[in-house]
């Protein structure tokens, strides 16, 4: 199969490039900076250069590549900025659709974020709505997955990958990320809000499996939601920081999410079926 993956060289494209190539897929790899084309390409893909936001430059990437599949995986994450991650989900999104469909690609995946859901008691399924009543900032996140989920449903055929909040080497939760550095500094409190985890190797394997899926929306998290107070503290020990002061209340939206419905209709279990283990085993020292 040829596959085109947009965000080749990101936390999840990292992981995601050697396992198409290791299944025998012809892979291209799309990335906004020349230096990483020899990773993409030790990876065993196929490597382009194109700027998201040059509609032109993503069309003629496409072109050349004529994927059946496209696999979506672009986000800016790395110095948290939510304007830049929504002008991604919308701008960025609108331009490979276009371009996929102008390739005579059938079908794409994409990422998704399962912490976008309406307010709610219990861990959201993916028959609740998104919160599209949301206030700033909050709005700018929901508005953006908002218009990546529209666009990339224009697709023949299209999977919507919800993940939980991702943890592991090269994210956030990392040792070296930008979570574990205001834990260390004692500037996150632990709250009564649930939060669904996902480790980076589930997010790359299930993108794996999706391209056998079922059209649909799904959520891709762990088996054990989880409040911060419960959460954090562990976290924090593990990390051999202070202990994070307690401050009960939550948001509404923050209610996590149940991987149900990948497991029962679409066979999905999670290689970490908990964020203990997957903290234990990332965080290992």
């Amino acid at each position: 199969m040829r596959i085109f993956v947009a965000g080749a060289s990101g936390v999840i494209g990292r992981r995601l490039l050697p396992k198409l190539a290791a299944a025998g897929h012809d892979v291209t790899g799309l990335t906004h900076r020349a230096e990483n084309m020899p990773h993409i390409e030790a990876a065993g893909a196929r490597a382009v250069v194109a700027d998201i936001f040059d509609r032109d430059s993503v069309m003629r990437a496409l072109e050349a590549a004529r994927p059946d599949v496209v696999i979506h995986q672009l986000t800016a994450l790395k110095e948290w900025n939510l304007e830049d991650n929504a002008n991604i989900r919308k701008t960025g999104t609108r331009h490979l659709v276009d371009a996929a469909l102008a390739a005579g690609a059938k079908r794409m995946t994409a990422q998704s974020i399962a912490w976008a859901y309406e307010p709610g008691e219990s861990p959201a399924s993916e028959t609740d709505g998104l919160d599209l009543r949301a206030a700033p900032p909050r709005s700018t996140t929901i508005e953006g997955v908002a218009a990546l989920e529209q666009a990339v449903q224009e697709m023949p055929s299209s999977v919507i990958l919800r993940y939980g909040m991702l943890y592991g080497p090269d994210t956030w939760y990392a040792p070296d990320g930008l979570i574990a550095d205001r834990v260390r500094r004692r500037e996150m409190p632990a709250t009564d809000g649930v939060t669904s985890f996902l480790h980076v190797e589930d997010a790359a394997q299930a993108a794996v499996l999706a391209l056998d899926w079922p059209d649909g929306i799904v959520n891709i998290v762990d088996d054990e939601p989880a409040a911060g107070t419960e959460w954090l503290p562990h976290y924090a020990a593990l990390l051999g920081a202070p202990a994070p002061e307690l401050k009960p209340g939550r948001g509404g939206w923050e209610r996590g999410a149940s991987n149900a419905k990948a497991r029962r209709e679409y066979g999905w279990t999670p290689i970490y079926g908990s964020w203990r283990t997957g903290f234990e085993q990332s965080l290992a020292r």
